[in-house]
């Protein structure tokens, strides 16, 4: 189960709402970086994303999607064919145990259908919560929690947005960001965090002089 939100006052929702706002009208086009057709191939692609970057992934998946397009096909792979398939996504070899795994518990448990709840998808090998989100949002419209990975992170705590100040916090990052941004929100909202992350709110270097965001940030001392 998702972890119930602290509470959050008003002041603090409402400052949400209006950087919400902002980031809504700076990257209106945000979305999922990561190419799929179906709630699996988003699956999938989300676990090979972990320690590799979405471009990488998406090189290696059309090849690995072409050859195993459904559970049930990825369930009888080899496995030395898949270390083939998705080598250049760095840590090869447990990814495609995790993918024949998961795979085969999909068919077996499943009924070849990837869960629509956290706790379900969180017992496929490979799948933590940020890939259970990542798949729930995306995939099936569902914000049953919010993604926060290390961009996500280091925007929370430099925008106070969260009582934390170990931007890797990810478990007690997520309730505060739930407790302030409204649900229906929270897909998109990593989406826009994580655009803003990687063009402006860089971890080394960030852009603050010029950064549209400036006049909410207390890092320029004004909130």
């Amino acid at each position: 189960m998702s972890p119930p939100p602290p509470a959050a006052t008003p002041p603090e929702r409402a400052r949400a709402r209006r950087l919400y706002a902002k980031l809504e009208s700076l990257y209106p086009d945000a979305h999922c970086a990561l190419h799929y057709d179906t709630p699996f191939q988003l699956l999938i692609a989300t676990i090979l994303s972990a320690q590799c970057t979405d471009e990488a992934v998406n090189k290696a998946t059309p090849a690995l999607f072409a050859a195993y397009p459904t559970p049930a096909a990825m369930a009888a792979a080899d496995v030395a064919d898949l270390e083939r398939l998705v080598k250049t996504c760095g840590f090869y070899r447990t990814k495609a145990k995790n993918l024949l795994a998961t795979a085969t518990l999909l068919v077996e448990a499943f009924n070849g259908q990837v869960p629509q709840s956290i706790d379900q998808i969180i017992r496929l090998p490979g799948a933590a919560r940020k890939t259970a989100n990542v798949v729930l949002g995306n995939a099936y419209g569902i914000n049953e929690g919010m993604v926060v990975d290390t961009h996500i992170g280091r925007l929370a705590v430099r925008l106070g947005l969260t009582t934390q100040t170990d931007t890797k916090n990810a478990k007690k990052i997520e309730p505060d960001l739930m407790a302030r941004f409204p649900r229906d929100t929270w897909t998109q909202l990593a989406h826009l965090f994580i655009a803003h992350g990687r063009a402006v709110c860089k971890a080394q270097r960030p852009k603050c002089d010029t950064c549209p965001l400036k006049r909410s940030c207390p890092r320029n001392g004004v909130d």
